[in-house]
């Protein structure tokens, strides 16, 4: 039965947006704020930008386009480009026109392309150019009932092949001819409607496809918009790509409704100074990005003079005690509070300024766990950054922490109208609106993902304290069991060993083994700024893994996190690999999560060797 607190609060969201969908929603946004920006993209040293009424526009010109190449109700448009006005466009055209919109991982191999658009039965494709069209050419052929293939820059020739611009003008000449027929299929869309297919990375075999209706989405955002209490107006950045669950509620849905402006950084490198430039209203990183934030901002730290460092770590002492003082439950005593505010006055708030975060007002993390030292060192900068926590399945987050009510190690407590419970297993179970009806084309992995009684089971273990606030502790799968039978969490034991800044990434293995050894490797970034700084020289980040210093350096954070840990948990054996792991070298998934198999199998005989007495 559930907590009648649940019920009354799904009973309001359900009233609240009871029919409704993502067009509708264009539609009343673009109504009431025609004026206001919606979409900018970088040009130049400036920005080109759509305001909701135009973009409204264009949309409904795509939908036309769509529908005059054929695209019927319920059928799917394949996206793949990097993030720009385009691709929110297309996505919404599709959507408009009646069909459902799937963005395809950028580094899917064409293989998993091919899956992908047979699966989903893909009609129509748009990409941006010569990058994303390299991983279709291949499989073009293969896929049954493909229509057409519109490319935005350098378009093949062919007739299977559309640019950009003759496809606009083909939905713009279907919208003059009859304007009224986008605006009836547009509204002919129901609540209960996919309004997208996402696809989960494939950690392990083909990838399974997530489809969601108009109803999750307008449910999810309704719980978000809850949880953040943001203001309506204000601008944000979209870097993450449109094939993850959270760029997509947070940059692609939840603006419709509150009426942001969204810049789109599609280069990842760029996004220090588009952060500089927007100074966004939130911002949304996983682990990865506010891990390499933190390296880049301790490089520059570590080449000031040492009068001025001994200043900043004194200023981070005190905005760290008092963010941790602020956590649920919890008052800043006085001198906390005035302490802070001194250090906040003469240095945190300049460098928040300089790095983007002035306007920020809730900052947060999820798709991988937080290493709580990374959050310790922003909360030193008086930010909080929070976790929240959720899956494709569930259309996104479902428990989270806000910038009032936050237990940093913690996801979070659940979601409005959302119920949230540990299995007697440990394993974390989740039942709401969000959720989707399962996995497209897979029966039998559907019902090992939803339960009899609705339950929506997420494979990872967990814990709930009594203020609510729940804790991940592992993938249930991936948790080792060492020889002696010991449980052991390989994300925790990671987690401790890249806190040194030189530890890039980090792999603890020892299943069914007689102890934990880990594969590492160096920061790319962070390991040649602190090599410069002691006189190594070196010629490669490989060379630079191969330096006595630097080993010594990793035996010391090895043996600082085995500190930390108990015995059986330690790491006893370790290697430092010469290269950086990335998604394009295919030991990271496109949301930058470790792919652990993938690492066990590329890395198996230097695994077996650490296990050589």
């Amino acid at each position: 039965m559930a907590d009648p607190r649940v019920l009354a609060e799904r009973q309001e969201i359900e009233q609240e947006i009871a029919g409704h969908t993502i067009c509708e929603q264009l539609r009343l946004t673009a109504e009431r704020f025609p004026d206001a920006p919606a979409y900018s993209d970088r040009s130049g040293d400036g920005w080109t930008t759509l305001t909701y009424a135009q973009a409204r526009r264009r949309v409904l010109a795509i939908a036309a386009g769509f529908a005059a190449l054929g695209l019927g109700r319920g059928e799917a448009v394949a996206l793949m480009m990097v993030n720009r006005t385009e691709h929110v466009l297309a996505d919404l055209g599709a959507v408009h026109a009646g069909g459902m919109a799937c963005s395809i991982y950028a580094t899917f191999a064409p293989d998993q392309v091919a899956f992908v658009a047979e699966d989903v039965n893909a009609k129509i494709v748009v990409l941006g150019g010569a990058a994303d069209l390299a991983r279709w050419t291949p499989i073009l052929g293969e896929l049954r009932g493909l229509r057409k293939v519109i490319v935005l820059e350098d378009c093949p020739e062919g007739e299977l092949f559309m640019s950009w611009e003759d496809f606009l003008a083909l939905g713009e000449r279907a919208l003059a001819a009859d304007p009224a027929a986008a605006e009836e299929r547009a509204a002919a869309v129901t609540a209960g409607d996919v309004l997208t297919v996402l696809y989960t990375s494939g950690t392990t075999g083909n990838p399974k496809g997530v489809p969601l209706t108009h109803a999750n989405i307008c449910f999810e955002v309704a719980v978000s918009v809850r949880l953040t209490n943001l203001p309506d107006h204000g601008s944000q950045i979209s870097y993450l790509t449109y094939a993850h669950i959270a760029e997509r509620v947070l940059s692609m849905y939840i603006p419709l409704f509150k009426v942001y402006h969204v810049h789109f950084c599609p280069d990842l490198a760029e996004l220090g100074g588009v952060l500089a430039q927007v100074k966004p209203l939130f911002f949304f990183g996983v682990p990865r990005v506010w891990e390499k934030m933190q390296a880049r901002l301790q490089a520059l730290l570590a080449t000031q003079p040492g009068e001025q460092q001994e200043k900043v770590r004194a200023a981070m002492a005190a905005g760290l005690a008092y963010v941790e003082a602020c956590q649920y439950g919890r008052t800043p005593s006085a001198e906390v509070a005035a302490a802070y505010e001194e250090a906040d006055a003469a240095l945190l708030s300049i460098i928040r300024s300089m790095i983007g975060f002035e306007n920020a007002l809730w900052l947060a993390t999820a798709a991988a766990p937080m290493p709580l030292e990374v959050q310790r060192f922003f909360a030193g900068l008086g930010m909080r950054v929070v976790d929240v926590y959720g899956m494709t399945e569930t259309s996104g987050a479902f428990t989270g922490n806000s910038t009032e009510m936050f237990k940093l190690g913690t996801v979070g407590r659940r979601f409005p109208a959302v119920e949230v419970r540990v299995a007697e297993d440990g394993e974390i179970l989740t039942r709401s609106l969000a959720n989707t009806s399962g996995y497209l084309n897979r029966p039998e992995a559907t019902a090992e993902l939803i339960d009899e009684e609705g339950w929506l089971h997420t494979g990872d273990v967990g814990s709930i304290d009594e203020d609510g606030f729940v804790r991940i502790v592992d993938r249930k799968k991936e948790l080792i069991i060492t020889a002696g039978g010991e449980n052991i969490s390989p994300a925790n034991t990671e987690n401790l060993l890249k806190e040194h800044p030189l530890i890039g990434q980090a792999l603890a293995y020892g299943d069914r083994k007689p102890y934990v050894v880990a594969i590492l490797t160096l920061d790319g970034e962070v390991a040649p700024v602190w090599a410069k700084g002691r006189g190594i020289e070196f010629a490669s980040l490989a060379e630079l893994a191969e330096h006595p210093d630097v080993l010594k350096e990793v035996d010391a954070a090895i043996a600082t996190a085995n500190a930390k840990l108990a015995r059986v948990q330690q790491v006893k054996r370790w290697h430092l690999l010469p290269v950086e792991w990335t998604a394009e070298s295919a030991e990271l998934t496109p949301s930058l999560k470790l792919k652990r198999r993938v690492v066990h199998a590329k890395y198996a005989a230097l695994i077996d060797e650490m296990y050589q007495v």
